[in-house]
């Protein structure tokens, strides 16, 4: 789960614009947004394609319970510092650092998940995108064509986040599975999480963070996936 946070700059807010700068943070943040997802569909290609994907994914879940612990600590830690630096830096070159270095760390990360799902059901990746795209679409036109500013939405994720992180957690220590209905509800999750983002996007965004938007947008869609492939898995595995 990437950080939330209301951000008040003191950026002027993209909403206080004039309507052709809108136009263009808009278009820049989604253009990011989709380089993003074609930077990781690429880098999963060429890491299943060097043959090193299975190598990848059995030194990730290969050092047991407190290493997988270990891992996702470290994914989170790399979540809040590229978060922090897209929002925070001056340097455009340092909000890319921070998109690029999100995006090869959601790259690695998800070796184990896809390496099980190419081997084992290779046609779910697919289907898991495109539901994934589908639902993202279909969010990103509620959020566009109301209006509506859904920043209230951000106590929910903040909640339901812990909630989730707690729950894994207590799964890995413990060892139980989550089953699939915990997948449904990260699912749901991330698409409260799209509203989120796609509102500030249209309103809470200052015009010149672009990138930190797109990466906000990236991480939603990019966990969306991970859990709609997870229930793909399991309904064809009955």
């Amino acid at each position: 789960m990437s950080d939330r946070m209301a951000w008040h700059d003191g950026g002027i807010a993209v909403a206080n614009t004039d309507v052709n700068t809108r136009a263009a943070f808009i278009t820049r943040t989604y253009l990011h947004v989709f380089g993003a997802i074609a930077a990781f569909t690429m880098l999963e290609v060429a890491i299943f394609n060097s043959g090193i994907m299975e190598s990848i994914a059995m030194k990730l879940v290969g050092g047991g319970t407190m290493g997988w612990v270990l891992v996702l600590a470290a994914f989170m830690g790399i979540g809040w510092f590229a978060t922090r630096t897209a929002h925070s830096a001056k340097s455009v070159g340092m909000q890319y650092f921070a998109l690029s270095l999100y995006v090869v760390a959601h790259a690695i990360i998800f070796c184990p998940m896809l390496y099980f799902a190419a081997s084992f059901y290779p046609d779910a990746i697919a289907l898991a995108a495109v539901i994934t795209l589908v639902g993202f679409a279909a969010l990103t036109g509620i959020a566009f064509y109301t209006r509506k500013d859904f920043s209230f939405l951000r106590g929910a994720l903040m909640w339901g986040g812990v909630g989730a992180m707690i729950m894994i957690g207590a799964g890995l220590l413990m060892g139980f599975n989550l089953g699939v209905w915990f997948s449904v509800g990260m699912v749901v999750l991330m698409g409260i999480a799209i509203l989120y983002d796609t509102s500030n996007v249209l309103h809470h965004y200052p015009s010149d963070k672009h990138v930190a938007a797109s990466l906000q947008l990236f991480a939603s869609i990019a966990m969306m996936f991970f859990y709609v492939l997870r229930i793909v898995i399991a309904l064809q595995n009955d």
